[in-house]
């Protein structure tokens, strides 16, 4: 119609306007705690780049980081000693993340063993490429494709951990306003539409509480 109406061929008077149409938002599926297992478990750790890969994927599901906060991220930020990582994210917005003992654990690892053999240069950066420079966002992204496959998975990104960082949170019981901190969100609506639960385990549990068939 509104082809027809700039063509002179259309009904006299102005179109309804139907608002516009917004496409409802699509979530990731978070892993199990299996499957994340599997796909963290799928790296070569004889060589430096399995470690370092490793560490990668740890800091992003340990931390719920977004891609390029986790290969944006300098070493000064990390402090082992107190578990805590200092992130800027969005906006410039700061926050401050604990990390759990098995990512610290990881980190260490990476940057005694791993980090000083694929430097190839000065870099403040913490995760190193093979190229012995900074890592980019789509490497990372094609590391996580790549395990993802050899773990029998699909559709795995970065952004697929940072989103099982959410839930995982959320079933463990962590406040909502806890959650919307640690991943940085401005507007707690944002964290409630990118940490909903499964909706086929919601459904279940309705069914198996609701008093009515």
């Amino acid at each position: 119609m509104k082809f027809l109406k700039r063509r002179g061929a259309g009904p006299a008077g102005d179109l309804p306007s139907t608002g516009g149409f917004k496409k409802p938002r699509r979530l990731p599926k978070a892993l199990t705690i299996d499957q994340l297992q599997r796909i963290l478990e799928a790296p070569d750790l004889s060589k430096p780049s399995g470690i370092r890969d490793r560490a990668l994927m740890e800091l992003i599901y340990g931390a719920g980081l977004r891609v390029s906060e986790a290969v944006g991220l300098g070493v000064e930020r990390l402090d082992l000693d107190t578990a805590t990582v200092i992130v800027t994210g969005k906006r410039e917005k700061t926050r401050a993340i604990p990390l759990p003992a098995q990512t610290i654990a990881w980190l260490e690892r990476y940057l005694a063993d791993a980090r000083p053999g694929l430097l190839q240069g000065p870099s403040g950066l913490v995760l190193i490429s093979d190229r012995g420079c900074g890592m980019c966002r789509q490497v990372a992204f094609d590391k996580l494709a790549r395990y993802a496959s050899a773990s029998g998975l699909a559709k795995v990104s970065p952004h697929t951990l940072r989103h099982t960082y959410a839930v995982h949170l959320l079933k463990g019981g962590a406040d909502l306003r806890a959650v919307q901190e640690l991943l940085g969100h401005e507007s707690i609506a944002t964290t409630q539409v990118y940490t909903q639960l499964d909706l086929d385990e919601v459904v279940a549990k309705y069914r198996a509480a609701h008093p009515r068939p």
